[in-house]
């Protein structure tokens, strides 16, 4: 572990202009490392830096099957350095190693799959009659900022920064303050697999000060972010100035509906992985379950086994799969979620297990279950962004439904049932960006993701998000007769 870390920008690991920031370890409390804190002119570099890769055509030039080929070798990179880039990982942010290492290796199939899209992205000729032809085009948009969450720090760079170069575009990368170090790797993938200087840059930096300042830069060409509702609120407006597009994944507060048909044996491993993976800092977690009335205490006894089931112990001390979870990012994070389940027993609700800060150096909180919750509580209503979970009661389908769809998020929602017709009825009702029958998280790289209402707009993952990256361009010729 080195004590500082620089920032790369155009090729070049340099100092930052607003100083250094501390990097704490939340598996202990203590300061792990330094790294380089960017201010404005920085970023102004490392968007000058993508700007002449763009440019140049050293990109977008390319053929697509070339430039493919990179991407996936970036991600190879990733997978022979997965065991060094999990352990930074762990200690940044908390997770249990052996959750880290899932998560490089998620990482690494993102560059996979993105850069087996590379050579799809196709345009088409419209017919317009003998004295015409016409053809559509796609060309990167130029500069992709993106600016990445702390809870899965080089997940959700390795799914922006995969499909941005293998469309053609070069990346700023502002770091999470919280989990900056990770990131290096990808500046050493880049340079492994000899994309040019400038291409990827990558800088940690505040919210206020780097954020800000690549958000609202006049030659940034596209914006991806992910995180909390008040900032993408902030990024958008700042974006809607240069009248640059935003793709904006914005969290949830997302539901299951269990119903008295479920197989509650399947469901238990749901709610191991839904609530309870990466402390529940997760923006699609399933925070709410919707229980039947006819199964619900039989549900939240199920709950809480799973809950106690789990040891909470710091990430390094977890290398093998298995009933364990980790430290929350930040003692704040944790305090927040802590008087979250403070205020909603003083609304009325019960904490069944859990709720209670670990007495142990770290940020540490038990995975908790609360039942008696009605939809008008705050907790029903606020995403949490920890091992919380909260269950309420439904009588009847649409009454399920009227609560799965009363928050202002829309990100994910899922419908547990051997019905069939009630699966696929529930899923053309609930509003969400994705819906799962009978297992939370269903799906892979694959499959588009992305919110309604406040969890955001536009499309990660699959094909659909790759036109995030592009522009159509229509080309109409008059043919001589």
């Amino acid at each position: 572990m080195k004590d500082y870390w620089q920032n790369y920008i155009d090729g070049a690991w340099v100092d930052g202009g607003a100083g250094r920031i501390d990097v704490i370890n939340p598996g202990t409390g203590e300061k792990l490392a330094e790294h380089a804190l960017a201010d404005a002119a920085d970023v102004d570099r490392a968007v000058q830096a993508a700007r002449r890769v763009h440019m140049s055509g050293a990109l977008s030039d390319l053929r697509p099957v070339e430039r493919g080929r990179m991407v996936q070798a970036m991600g190879r990179y990733l997978l022979e350095h997965k065991d060094e880039v999990a352990e930074v990982l762990t200690l940044e942010q908390g997770k249990p190693l052996w959750e880290a290492l899932i998560e490089v290796e998620g990482a690494a199939r993102y560059f996979e799959y993105y850069g087996n899209q590379a050579e799809t992205v196709e345009g088409r000729s419209i017919p317009l009659g003998k004295d015409y032809f016409d053809f559509t085009t796609y060309e990167p948009f130029g500069v992709s900022a993106q600016i990445i969450p702390w809870n899965y720090p080089v997940e959700m760079t390795a799914r922006s920064l995969s499909a941005a170069l293998a469309t053609g575009n070069a990346c700023v990368i502002k770091t999470p303050e919280l989990t900056p170090l990770s990131n290096e790797w990808f500046a050493h993938a880049a340079e492994a697999v000899g994309l040019p200087k400038g291409a990827v840059n990558i800088l940690c930096g505040l919210g206020h000060e780097a954020g800000s300042a690549l958000s609202g830069h006049p030659q940034v060409n596209q914006i991806v972010f992910t995180g909390s509702v008040p900032t993408g609120i902030a990024i958008a407006t700042a974006a809607a100035q240069n009248v640059v597009p935003c793709v904006l994944e914005l969290g949830g507060k997302s539901a299951a509906i269990v119903h008295s048909d479920a197989d509650l044996d399947a469901f238990e491993n749901d709610i191991r992985w839904g609530i309870y993976f990466n402390a529940g800092q997760v923006c699609s977690a399933m925070s709410r379950v919707i229980a039947h009335d006819s199964i619900h205490d039989q549900l939240v006894e199920r709950m809480v086994s799973v809950a106690k089931s789990l040891t909470v112990l710091p990430g390094t001390e977890q290398p093998e799969f298995g009933p364990t979870m980790g430290a929350m990012v930040s003692e704040g994070q944790r305090d927040r979620a802590a008087d979250m389940v403070s205020a909603a027993e003083g609304q009325g609700a019960r904490v069944v297990t859990g709720g209670r800060k670990l007495n142990i150096p770290g940020a540490f909180l038990e995975p908790t279950v609360i039942s008696g919750v009605t939809p008008d509580m705050t907790i029903a209503q606020d995403e949490v962004f920890g091992p919380v979970l909260s269950v309420l009661k439904f009588r009847d389908d649409a009454e399920a439904i009227e609560i799965a769809n009363g928050t202002p998020y829309g990100l994910v929602s899922g419908v547990f049932t051997r019905d069939i017709d009630r699966a696929t009825s529930a899923a053309r009702q609930l509003r969400a960006g994705q819906v799962f029958v009978n297992e939370w998280y269903a799906g892979g790289v694959e499959t588009p993701f992305g919110g309604y209402g406040k969890s955001g707009y536009g499309r990660e993952k699959g094909r659909e998000a790759l036109w995030n990256y592009v522009q159509t361009k229509n080309v109409a010729i008059r043919l001589k007769g």
